[in-house]
């Protein structure tokens, strides 16, 4: 038999070039294929780190906020009438006083003095009208008498006319002096209100909240300017806070609202409390600049009279304005705007807005037919805008169109797109925002270790 013949050198070399070579081709390919695969997985867009809560039925109330200050529905500020020294004052700040009694006292010299003096003129007018009565009566005795000699051709008709002209004045000076007194006793009458005036009572029963004024100190009356306000009384039993609400806020407002006011120094006790009276102007600061804002004062009587509330404490009140029960909600950062046709985010909104507010501006300096075009066209753009909420659908987002209603400050009412148990996405702010579309990869956010 013959034996093969070994293959040569040269051809085993050969051999073995080629198979490097292939092992070579197989881990370049192998190479290629893991970065062709590491593109394409890095071009995929990554799941979206979220938080979610379930939609539920609850009870909301909406409600206002405002602050202002603690003040006394009925507080009187004494201001004298007269002017003059205080000679007596029984009282110091802080003190309970009575309706009626005495709180201050102003020298009554003066005032003594002229309506003695204003007596003395009456006195002196009813003394003269007495002595024009007797010369009246004197005067139609006389003319009586000349018309009976008239009658028998015995005085000349110059006599009798002279009688009767006596007369007639006698009377107007008696009728004058009718008038001095009453006039005497219309002065009297009003030096004795001034005298009266000197001594000041209490107007109800309350307490001393404002005293500016010592003993010794002259005041000015209340007819020379402003006067004096020499004290405050109040009423401590019956309570108000006075908050002034903004202009945006005060249209939901209505009489009657219940209300939780927190006082600073109280902690975080509530005091309840029912809106009394609303302002019909509002009071405006800042005009003309940045800071310009519209205030409107609401008074809201405090109904807790179990402990003394001083003047001039600073408030919070929560006034509630609406309130739904068992209804569908979901928390508030979980409503977020979109548009009709796409999903822009909110940055892109606030760009197309200010490119209309721009618009807007523009036509304003154009004719009335541009100016009603532009706010069409804003109209338009307003109703493309909707709320959405995102729902976790397994591992995706799924963008649902909602109805809302009144909101608290954690919760807001869901009237249609939302059923009770949907798992709604609450988190994070940034992805609600801005992140997520409809459809996009989600993925629940690891809680963070504490």
């Amino acid at each position: 038999m013959h034996q093969a013949a070994a293959p040569s050198p040269t051809l085993r070399r050969k051999r073995k070039s080629r198979r490097k070579l292939y092992i070579g081709l197989g881990v370049g390919g192998l190479i290629l294929l893991l970065i062709i695969g590491s593109v394409i997985s890095g071009k995929r867009e990554p799941a979206i780190p979220v938080t979610t809560e379930k939609a539920t039925r609850r009870t909301i109330i909406e409600t206002v906020s405002a602050t202002g200050k603690v003040q006394p529905e009925t507080e009187v500020k004494i201001s004298p009438e007269v002017a003059g020294e205080i000679i007596e004052l029984p009282v110091e700040d802080g003190k309970e006083v009575k309706k009626g009694e005495l709180v201050l006292k102003i020298r009554p010299d003066s005032y003594q003095a002229l309506f003695d003096q204003q007596q003395a003129a009456i006195s002196t007018a009813e003394s003269v009208s007495g002595q024009q009565k007797a010369s009246m009566e004197k005067a139609a005795q006389d003319l009586k008498q000349a018309e009976d000699l008239f009658q028998k051709k015995l005085i000349s008709q110059t006599e009798m006319l002279a009688a009767q002209t006596t007369y007639d004045a006698a009377k107007s000076m008696y009728q004058s002096g009718l008038h001095s007194i009453d006039g005497a006793k219309a002065s009297s009458s009003q030096a004795r209100d001034q005298l009266s005036k000197t001594t000041i009572y209490s107007p109800l029963d309350g307490v001393i909240t404002v005293l500016n004024s010592k003993l010794g100190e002259r005041v000015v009356a209340t007819n020379q300017f402003a006067g004096t306000e020499v004290m405050r009384v109040a009423d401590l039993n019956h309570m108000q806070a006075v908050v002034d609400v903004n202009e945006n806020d005060v249209v939901h407002v209505k009489l009657g609202d219940q209300s939780k006011v927190s006082i600073d120094a109280y902690g975080d006790r509530k005091f309840n409390g029912t809106v009394e009276q609303i302002a019909n102007t509002g009071k405006t600061t800042g005009t003309g600049t940045q800071e310009e804002v519209t205030n409107f004062e609401v008074k809201i009587r405090l109904d807790d009279h179990n402990m003394r509330l001083r003047p001039g404490l600073s408030c919070t009140a929560d006034i509630q304005t609406d309130m739904v029960k068992d209804v569908v909600a979901v928390p508030i950062q979980s409503v977020t705007i979109r548009t009709g046709d796409s999903n822009l985010s909110p940055e892109e909104i606030e760009q197309k807005k200010k490119i209309a507010d721009a618009k807007e501006q523009a036509d304003n300096r154009a004719q009335v037919e541009n100016e009603r075009l532009a706010r069409q066209a804003e109209k338009e753009e307003r109703e493309r805008l909707k709320k959405v909420v995102f729902l976790k659908d397994g591992g995706k987002a799924k963008m649902v169109q909602v109805a809302t209603g009144i909101a608290d400050d954690a919760n807001i009412e869901i009237k249609s797109g939302v059923k009770p148990g949907d798992e709604v996405i609450s988190g994070s702010y940034s992805a609600i925002s801005r992140k997520l579309k409809d459809g996009a990869k989600v993925v629940m956010e690891k809680a963070e270790k504490k």
